[in-house]
């Protein structure tokens, strides 16, 4: 009996000895993969920091007011800037949103409000497709229907390509919306003989109008920077625009022009252009982060 008494004490030991090693395994395994996540996520994010700060430092050297004024100077020449390019990228991503919005919001109603599911499914999975078709296609193709019908490169021909571009965005992100919305909501407004459309039209869309924004806004983020599309479309112009049905000028088509010119004052004009694209585009990321922060309110 004594010797069985002598024995326990020992296992029990061995017993809690083997768990404190198993927890103290998981602990260093769970402190070694929280110190590597961390890692990679500064690492992430040291690409998106390098970008930034290079183009700050570029563009602010060569920053002045004349910019937002003045038309590019000859090769040779010094000063200059590009407000007509700043014009035509406000003139195109504006016709594409006042062509794609509509679209795509009333897509988005449609599938999430008045469809059958085999039919959402098939437009979900073109909506998907056609999100991965890159820019270029799109360029090419607005090309073929616009230009080559009309028979000149144009806004009109740009703000097309574009719209293509921002088209599945915004259904993806509305009908998302939409199915966010609470049933209760729209059963309340069914019990109160409310219609289908003055549900949708009163309290479904209203509700969703902050996500909506938000995806609109993302939309126009991507649209902004594009620079394929444009090359096919709207062209390059180094006047004021004048015309819907004429070539426009735009910031990301300038830098692609001017950043490869073997002149200095060009390639510095390039960089300043560079400078305002980047603060348009994060110019309406913080707008869509404002108006998610106000949907989870």
């Amino acid at each position: 009996m004594t010797s069985n008494f002598s024995q326990q004490p020992s296992g029990g030991s061995g017993r809690s000895s083997l768990a404190y090693s198993r927890s103290s395994s998981r602990t260093l395994f769970n402190t070694v993969m929280t110190v590597l996540a961390f890692v990679c996520g500064i690492l992430s994010l040291l690409p998106l920091l390098s970008v930034l700060i290079y183009v700050l430092l570029r563009g602010f050297s060569s920053f002045s007011l004349n910019i937002f004024t003045q038309l590019p100077p000859p090769p040779f020449g010094l000063g200059g800037g590009f407000g007509h390019a700043i014009v035509g990228t406000i003139i195109v991503v504006a016709l594409a949103a006042l062509f794609s919005i509509p679209f795509g919001v009333l897509a988005a109603i449609y599938l999430t409000e008045f469809s059958s599911g085999k039919i959402s499914r098939w437009v979900r999975f073109a909506t998907n497709i056609l999100s991965g078709v890159p820019s270029i296609i799109a360029g090419v193709f607005a090309y073929a229907i616009v230009v080559l019908t009309t028979d000149t490169f144009s806004a009109v021909a740009g703000g097309v390509a574009l719209a293509i571009l921002m088209l599945p965005i915004i259904v993806r992100t509305t009908d998302e919306a939409l199915q966010l919305v609470s049933q209760d909501l729209r059963q309340a407004a069914t019990g109160l003989g409310a219609t289908k459309f003055q549900t949708v039209s009163q309290v479904v869309l209203p509700a969703a109008v902050p996500a909506i924004v938000t995806g609109v806004t993302l939309a126009i983020a991507r649209a902004s920077g594009e620079t394929a599309p444009l090359l096919f479309t709207a062209l390059a112009f180094q006047y004021w625009p004048t015309s819907l049905f004429a070539p426009t000028p735009s910031l990301a088509v300038f830098v692609y022009n001017y950043g490869t010119s073997p002149y200095a004052n060009l390639q510095s004009l390039a960089w300043a252009a560079a400078l305002i694209l980047v603060l348009l585009v994060l110019l309406t990321n913080i707008i869509a982060r404002w108006a998610t922060s106000r949907t989870l309110k």
